[in-house]
Order: structure tokens, then sequence, then C-alpha cells
């Protein structure tokens, strides 16, 4: 049977998971009757209830006798180092663009990557049933985008599809309406170049993803470069530099079928299936017959340029909801994410108990501390930290710069410009976008935009759309206003009183309702001034023996303000930590009693 092997590459939201459902649907996967999920792709639950794609997954459809290898990738930036391996491993894209919003900073990343490999992509121009849909001109606006990615002429000699992915259809006319995927899978047969696979009866294999299973143990996917791979059959794994990373037989080998996987006997060249029965391989490394001696190569992965501080959790609740809460057992699950995911970076400190995670942005370890958070871990978090770098030829200290895109209404244009400048970023390019919608074009430090999101969606009341990308290393845009507002500092542990936080509302915004378990050095508010405040949350009214008219009114409080994981990490400083469990998240300082804070502020005041 003939093989296609291709990822469906887009910017996040731009419908890459619901055409992977319209296309294995269309394609017989399932039955007349079945009853499939939306979002079928979309298993992990973080997935489902952020509505976006994470992980990478590898599905199979069978058309005209050709069997074709689909891999859904990540459309958010944070996740590009999912993107980069996946497309080592395919022969062609289907290049996924909104017919309304056009490509957009990730459209621009992704193709860069798809590009520079030699694949061809073939342009999807989605969604345009939308009422304000635009195809001809995102198609102009595409061939533009190749142009200034300097594709080469068989690449700006592009296939150009026009599709409703929710609607199951697509279509060579941009006015076309209705029909199903037929001309879709038609062009991936037609356009897609069967793998180019080695005539050697050698078998060698490049893995690009990593997983573990709770039966199988590690299992390693990656695409076939060569010869045929057996159930039982003994391999060795190789690193980048040649070294041998193990010797060890497969227990099993599965291939894609579906949205599923399914054990076989044997696998060719040019199918991508994945091998169990490993203990040290990982990413990268090259799986092969016990006779090769030369590794496949592998493209290197662009850095992390974010890192936090991951530690053990010492605060005075600890270990009440966390079953995992000591240091060996935080390292292993860094590690183990380490492995799996090349654009995280774990290093540990000096003192044992705390590690330096470093990754491509806010979101992918948000989304790793709320894995570990539902896992039962507990830990503190530090605030996020660009990483810089130094000029080899100048000495300069350089940090990473991020493209940004937003989509605003016109009234809150002049808010989202005057905010963007604050931190240190510059407007380079803004024009109408329809609907009385301006789109800017921002450069902006990443260090300027660390917990920026919560405030631009307050600036624009909840009706912007803001996307960012990784754009280079450039000079140090000098110092950047952090929070303005100081916070509220238990002084006192135990439970929270109404009686006393009723009388700390008119110079703060609360964190915490009556009743909570608090302790000393606990965030529990933030102050109306820029000073920190030390306060008692457990203060009660004093008692007498002469009872007055009006005087026990029910005590009410306004509702406390609560963070998500996202906007904690971003709303601390530099002296202050979260504390994540399983079942809360807090903000505390670092150092919880108040004469060590006094120390620890003078000694950075003469530092």
């Amino acid at each position: 049977m003939d093989i296609r092997n291709i990822a469906i590459i887009a910017h996040v939201d731009h419908g890459k998971t619901t055409l992977v459902d319209a296309l294995l649907r269309q394609s017989g996967q399932y039955r007349d009757n079945q009853q499939v999920a939306e979002r079928a792709m979309d298993s992990n639950d973080q997935e489902r209830e952020r509505g976006i794609t994470i992980l990478s997954k590898c599905g199979s459809v069978v058309w005209k006798n050709t069997r074709i290898n689909i891999v859904d990738t990540p459309g958010h930036a944070d996740f590009g180092g999912e993107v980069e391996r996946i497309l080592s491993m395919v022969d062609g894209v289907l290049l996924l663009v909104d017919a309304s919003e056009g490509p957009m900073p990730q459209t621009k990343f992704v193709t860069a990557k798809a590009l520079k490999l030699g694949l061809r992509p073939i342009v999807v121009v989605n969604k345009v049933d939308k009422p304000d849909a635009r195809p001809d001109e995102v198609h102009d606006e595409v061939f533009d985008l190749f142009v200034a990615l300097d594709a080469s002429d068989e690449q700006l000699d592009f296939q150009v599809l026009f599709a409703s992915a929710k609607g199951g259809w697509a279509s060579a006319d941009s006015s076309a309406r209705g029909g199903d995927m037929s001309v879709l899978f038609d062009t991936v047969v037609k356009h897609v170049q069967p793998p180019k696979v080695s005539d050697s009866a050698t078998f060698r294999m490049l893995a690009t993803t990593l997983e573990s299973d709770p039966f199988l143990g590690r299992i390693l996917t990656g695409r076939i470069e060569s010869g045929t791979v057996r159930e039982n059959m003994t391999v060795k794994a190789l690193h980048r530099d040649g070294s041998l990373a193990e010797r060890t037989r497969i227990t099993k080998v599965l291939a894609f079928r579906g949205t599923g996987r399914e054990g076989v006997s044997e696998a060719h060249a040019g199918d991508i299936v994945a091998l169990s029965g490993f203990g040290v391989a990982t990413v990268a490394d090259t799986i092969c017959d016990v006779e090769v001696t030369k590794p496949i190569s592998s493209e290197p992965v662009d850095p992390p340029t974010l890192s936090m501080v991951f530690s053990v959790n010492d605060a005075p609740l600890a270990g009440r909801s966390g079953k995992k809460v000591t240091s060996r057992l935080i390292r292993a699950r860094l590690m183990s994410e380490a492995e799996g995911n090349v654009a995280i970076r774990v290093t540990e400190t000096e003192n044992g108990d705390a590690f330096e995670v470093a990754g491509r942005g806010e979101l992918q370890l948000g989304v790793l501390i709320e894995s570990m958070r539902r896992e039962g871990f507990e830990l503190t978090i530090s605030r996020p930290q660009v990483i810089t770098r130094k000029d080899p030829e100048t000495g300069a200290i350089l940090e990473p710069y991020e493209d940004v895109v937003v989509d605003v209404d016109e009234d809150f244009a002049g808010t989202v410009v005057e905010s963007i400048a604050k931190r240190r970023g510059k407007v380079v390019d803004m024009r109408p976008s329809g609907g009385d919608k301006q789109r800017l074009h921002i450069i902006a430090p990443s260090r300027g935009l660390i917990g920026y999101h919560g405030d631009f969606m307050t600036e624009t009341r909840g009706t912007g759309i803001m996307n960012r990308v990784f754009r280079e290393y450039g000079p140090h845009a000098g110092p950047i206003d952090g929070r303005r507002n100081g916070v509220l500092v238990s002084i006192a542990s135990g439970n929270s009183v109404a009686y006393g936080l009723m009388g700390l509302e008119a110079r703060a915004t609360l964190f915490i309702g009556s009743g909570v378990p608090v302790y000393e050095g606990m965030i529990i508010g933030e102050n109306s001034r820029s000073n920190d405040l030390e306060v008692n949350p457990l203060k009660s009214k004093q008692l007498t023996n002469i009872r007055a008219s009006g005087t026990d009114e029910a005590v009410r409080l306004t509702p406390p303000r609560r963070m998500s994981l996202e906007q904690a990490i971003a709303y601390i400083e530099g002296d202050e930590l979260v504390e994540v469990t399983p079942d809360t998240i807090r903000l505390r300082k670092r150092h919880l009693d108040p004469h060590e804070r006094k120390k620890a502020s003078r000694m950075a005041a003469t530092a």
C-alpha cells in the first residue's frame, strides 16, 4: 500500500483538529452510527479544557488504497518544540490559514520551519463560510509570506484549497460552498511525495516523540527511514553524537490506525510507528540495527527563552493535600518531562531542593505546573525570568524579543499602544482589519510581556486578541516597571475571620474569604498603595458585657479576587512565590519571617 505522511500546521485556533475530525469521518474510519467526540485528537484533559492542542498526535486514514498518516500539531508558539520535531518525519504539510484573520505570527513560525526543511505546503484557506471571510485576499497574503520567507520557486507554486473544516468540505474554488473532503484527499495523494526512504535493508529510525505507558514503558515514535522492524527484534539506540545509548529488544511494534494504535508483527520503511522496549533511549536518538554505527542527523531545536524555579513547598500548610512533596519526586518528574519534551530544560540548583526549569513561554510552563498539580505534587514557583545571552563580539547583554499581533476595537487601540510603550515595546505597523477593529504589529521584549495578557484583556474589555511568537535576541531594552501595588501580608497563622477582613477591605483587594487557612508570610490581598502592609486577618471583635442596638450586624464581605495559576505566576514579584497544591493556589513571600524579609530587603538594596 502507498504511504503519504503529512502534518497539519497552523496558528492557534485556525481549525487543525477540526479538520482532522472531518478527514477521519469521511475516510470511513468510523461507522455511520458511531458516536465520536469532537476534536477526537485532543485527548488530554488540559487540551479539552483550554481548547488548544498541546501534544502532537498521530492518526491514519486510507483513501483509494493509499494510507495517509496525519499528524495534528500544536498551534501555540510555546509548544513550537513539538512542531519542529514532527516536521522532520513527514513529507508534506497542510498549512491552514483562517479566511478572516489571514497569516498570523505562528503561521509565519511553522511555515518557516516547513520551508527550511524543503517541504512543499498545500495551503488550505479554512473557515471560508464565516461572514467576514476574505479568502482571495488571504491567498495573496500567504503568497507574500512565502516570498518573505525566501521560499523556492517550487514552494511558491503551491496548491491552494478553500474549505470549511467544521462544515466538512473543501474546494479548489473560493466561491464554492458545500460538498465533501474528496478534493483534499486527492490533492494530498497527488502532490505530497511518497516517503523518501533508503533501499538499504538495514533498519533505521529517528525517534521524534517519547511517551510513557503504564504497561509498555517508554514508547518512541518516528518514521522508519530504511529497512523493516519486527517484534522481538534486537536493536540499539545511538545518541546524536554517535555514542551508544542502549541495546535492547523491541517488545511491541504499534502502527497508527484511525485515532488509535494497534500492534503489528512488522512495519516497513516510510511508515510512522511507535516502538516499546526501551529504558534509556529518548527523543533525537537513532533506533537501528546493531551493525549501524552512524546516527541519523537531526535538526537542533530552538532554545528556551523563559525560566522559573520549581522548589519544595516549605510553607506551614505543606503536605496537607499533596502526596508528592519531596525534592526527589519533583526531580524525577521534571527529568522525565525534559526527556520527552525537547523544548524544556531542567537544571539543578546548588541547594538540591530547587530546580530551574526553562521553556518557551508562560503557557508551556503553566501547563507543566498544572499537570504536576493534578498528579498530586506540591511545590513553590518563582516569578518567570527571561534567559539572557552575551553578545560574543561586544559582550553586551541580549534578551529575547517577540513578534506580537494584536486585534482590538478601535476605541481601545490607543490604550494598548500606551501600555505596550511602558513595557518597552514598539508598534511597527497599524492597520484596519475590518469590523471597526485595528491590527497592531508590535515588537517587544519578552520581559515586558510577562503577565501582560491579563492587563490586556482588562484594557480591551475582554474583546482583544493577542498572539505572540519568539522573534530574536536583541539589545537589552532597559528597566521596565513592575507591579505598582504592594500586597497585604499576614502576620498570624490560623483561619481568617470575617471581622478582621472587613477592616481591610477599605484599603485593599482581598484574595481570600473568611474561614480560609492562612499562615505568617502568606499574601492575602493587594494594597491600594505601593507599599507592602503587614496585617492580621485573624482579628476578631472584642466582646463586652454591654450590648447595644445596631452593633451586631452581619459582616458582609466583597467576593475575593480569585487568580488562575497563570495569573498568579505573572502577578508575583521577585521576593514572592506561588504555592501550588492539588487543592489550592496561594501567594506567599519568599521569606515568611518578617525579620528575614527586612534583612533580605536591605541586602538587595545594597547589592
